[in-house]
């Protein structure tokens, strides 16, 4: 990925375009497209936040989503302590969006850094394996939480509140997540130029070598993966509050699998390619099914058979994924 300075014209426009579209979305009167533009928003700063560990470092995380779910139900089992009047950790303003990004911050940091020290000594399919065993756990252990509903979930009926924001306006809670989406990508795009970045490249090309140069690149890659799980739970805060829901189902294997397809349909390693990988993916699970629909009935649950074969496409050929295409750097 190119840094901000350096990037070609193809880059700018694309970007350019992108930005003015985003501003301008929830002044076209549409209630509908300004929910899904901020779905799409929320999953973008998943996705890229997974792109931290994935393309960043090499490391296929199949057990993201533990990470969402709990920033989500960091969220739902405040709101139903207030509902209740009993309170949640002596937490006066519980629902407040920022308290909630800290304690989500807290508890999915505290995971990330408990599991990611066992994950991170392996590799390759191990380190897989461990990770979607640590999310398959924490996703039973909320389903077995009669107390916080199960696998029923807990059902909201307001936003947090944001200070002297109203998040309750669906147009001012789209710009907030799009603050927070554009927040991480600046940050995110300068981690990748420092020196920690190129660390955790390092790492990932040849751990050996950088261990010999006396780099600790297992601290670098524990820490890479704790920021990206922290980010993670912030985007999981604001899909609760964008679904007015909090369910087990944000945990599961499926999840994390939908959060890798992202990354690698926009371009693993770009940071701003898991942002259109979110965008495909959701308006593809949103608009296919109903234009399958029109060519034989019951055909749009199906969708996902078409995923196989563009996610082989974009293999074979897009190897930095759509914005690699777009941009001109696709092999």
């Amino acid at each position: 990925m190119p840094r901000l300075s350096e990037m070609g014209w193809r880059w700018r426009i694309l970007l350019a375009l992108a930005l003015l579209s985003a501003l301008l979305i929830p002044w076209t009167g549409d209630d509908y497209l300004v929910k899904l533009a901020t779905r799409i928003l929320i999953f973008a700063l998943a996705a890229s936040a997974l792109d931290l560990v994935l393309g960043l470092g090499g490391l296929v995380s199949f057990g993201h989503a533990a990470f969402l779910g709990l920033g989500a139900y960091v969220v739902g089992i405040m709101f139903l302590h207030d509902f209740e009047g009993t309170g949640f950790l002596g937490l006066a303003p519980s629902q407040d969006i920022f308290v909630q990004f800290l304690l989500a911050a807290l508890v999915a940091g505290g995971f990330a850094l408990a599991t990611g020290a066992v994950c991170l000594r392996t590799r390759g399919v191990a380190f897989i394996m461990i990770t979607l065993a640590f999310a398959q756990m924490l996703f039973f252990f909320f389903v077995s939480l009669r107390r916080y509903n199960g696998e029923d979930g807990i059902a909201l009926w307001n936003r947090s509140r944001g200070g002297w924001l109203e998040l309750e306006d669906q147009r001012t809670f789209y710009y907030f997540v799009l603050a927070c989406l554009v927040l991480f990508l600046v940050f995110a795009a300068r981690l990748y130029h420092s020196r920690f970045g190129r660390v955790v490249r390092g790492s990932k090309d040849n751990d050996r070598r950088m261990r010999a140069l006396g780099f600790p690149t297992y601290r670098y890659r524990l820490t890479a993966y704790l920021l990206s799980a922290v980010v993670t739970s912030i985007a999981g805060v604001l899909l609760a509050n964008a679904t007015y829901f909090v369910g087990p189902a944000y945990l599961s294997w499926h999840m994390s699998g939908q959060l890798i397809v992202m990354v690698v349909l926009g371009g693993i390693g770009t940071l701003f390619g898991p942002v259109l990988g979110a965008a495909l993916f959701i308006l593809l699970e949103e608009f296919l099914p109903d234009v399958l629909d029109l060519f034989a009935a019951g055909a749009g649950e199906y969708w996902m058979l078409l995923l196989g074969p563009l996610l082989v496409i974009v293999a074979l050929f897009a190897r930095r994924g759509l914005l690699g295409v777009l941009v001109g750097t696709g092999r």
